[in-house]
């Protein structure tokens, strides 16, 4: 026993003779307690509601303004034509879009049943609709008790029982709700981050190990250009891993390319530079391969959970969304997404684009100044 004790004690002495593994091990798990508390919720909020209302009535502002003030939606813009409706939900600028016919509040008055339309993004994974549908439901009510009291005590209400309002729900862009259309783009992002960071995370952690750190610092090669040698490799293996999933993607879930393929390379390869930047940045501020792994868990798993793949962002509190605009992931799913799903090009994904060219340039950068005070 007093073997096993001193063992022990050595393997607490090694694990703790780096200050930052202690961060590592015990500051970072409560962070992310407290970080992922408030922002991975499955509560729906802020839904982006667009409004084409072609009655323009007491009734249909009345329903409108029950909406809004749910506390589930968010008014996005005022939408006036069709033609405004795919615009938006194209852009992603709207959630949902709640049409209200023209003979709205002459229907209702009759006592007739009135059908109004829900447009939602079947790209996206929420259920909206069916908060959109209870308050439809105390609609109804309220109208049908109008209805009662106009028809006096005791009388039949007009038109019956009906529901005096339906709502036809239609799904753009994933018609049948496949639950593999929302999520296969989302794993192809998660794979290529988790497959490119953890191996790259490794790359610099590596040659201090085995001691060829040095040889490498004294050879003529400059920093950028060793730390651009070393993402190579892994932007090739990230690349054979994006054909592969589109591949099985498109064959067997038979997922539609509704985009342009060329562009979708553009955007993995931006998505890589900036994956394979972290990785190496990870690397550069690790002094182990153990220390590297775990760094790079607790960058991969915030990433995951607040890009938008399984919680809406939307949802989340306003601190944690700004934490967002910093997460390559969360650019990188509107594009593949938009992409094969939507068909969109570069006009409606440049914001996308251009915030992942940033963050990469930005993340290499600090890469390389972190690589050359390492190796001075």
């Amino acid at each position: 026993m007093g073997r096993i004790f001193q063992m022990t004690r050595k393997e607490f002495i090694q694990l703790f003779r780096d200050p930052r593994m202690f961060g590592i091990v015990f500051v970072a798990p409560i962070f992310q307690l407290f970080l992922f508390g408030y922002a991975v919720t499955t509560d729906v909020r802020n839904i982006r509601l667009g409004i084409l209302d072609r009655d323009r009535s007491v009734a249909s502002r009345d329903l409108a303004r029950s909406i809004l003030h749910s506390g589930t939606f968010i008014r996005a813009e005022e939408i006036r034509s069709d033609q405004q409706i795919d615009r938006a939900l194209v852009a992603g600028s709207v959630d949902m879009v709640l049409v209200f016919p023209e003979d709205f509040a002459r229907k209702l008055d009759r006592g007739e049943t009135v059908h109004v339309q829900i447009l939602a993004d079947g790209a996206e994974s929420n259920s909206a609709v069916g908060y959109l549908q209870r308050i439809l439901t105390d609609f109804n009510t309220r109208v049908m008790a109008k209805r009662v009291d106009r028809a006096g005590r005791g009388g039949a209400p007009p038109g019956g029982l009906s529901r005096p309002v339906v709502a036809e729900i239609r799904y753009l862009y994933n018609p049948e709700l496949r639950s593999s259309f929302y999520m296969v783009p989302g794993v192809l992002a998660m794979i290529l981050l988790v497959i490119t960071m953890l191996l790259t995370s490794l790359a610099i952690t590596r040659e201090r190990e085995i001691g060829t750190m040095e040889q490498l610092v004294v050879t003529p090669i400059r920093p950028w250009q060793l730390l651009a040698g070393k993402m190579l490799p892994f932007a090739i293996v990230g690349f054979v891993d994006v054909n592969l999933i589109l591949v099985t993607a498109v064959g067997h879930f038979r997922l539609p390319m509704e985009g342009s393929l060329g562009l979708l390379y553009l955007a993995s390869a931006l998505f890589l530079f900036t994956t394979l930047g972290m990785g190496l940045l990870i690397s550069t501020v690790s002094t182990t391969q153990q220390q590297a792994i775990f760094v790079s868990l607790m960058v991969m798993m915030p990433a995951i959970l607040l890009s938008g793949l399984m919680f809406p962002i939307q949802n989340m509190p306003d601190p944690v969304q700004w934490l967002t605009y910093a997460n390559p992931l969360r650019y990188f799913l509107v594009i593949v997404r938009g992409i094969i799903l939507k068909g969109n090009g570069l006009a409606e994904l440049a914001p996308q684009f251009f915030m992942l060219f940033a963050l990469g340039s930005v993340v290499f950068a600090l890469a390389v100044g972190r690589f050359r005070k390492i190796s001075t």
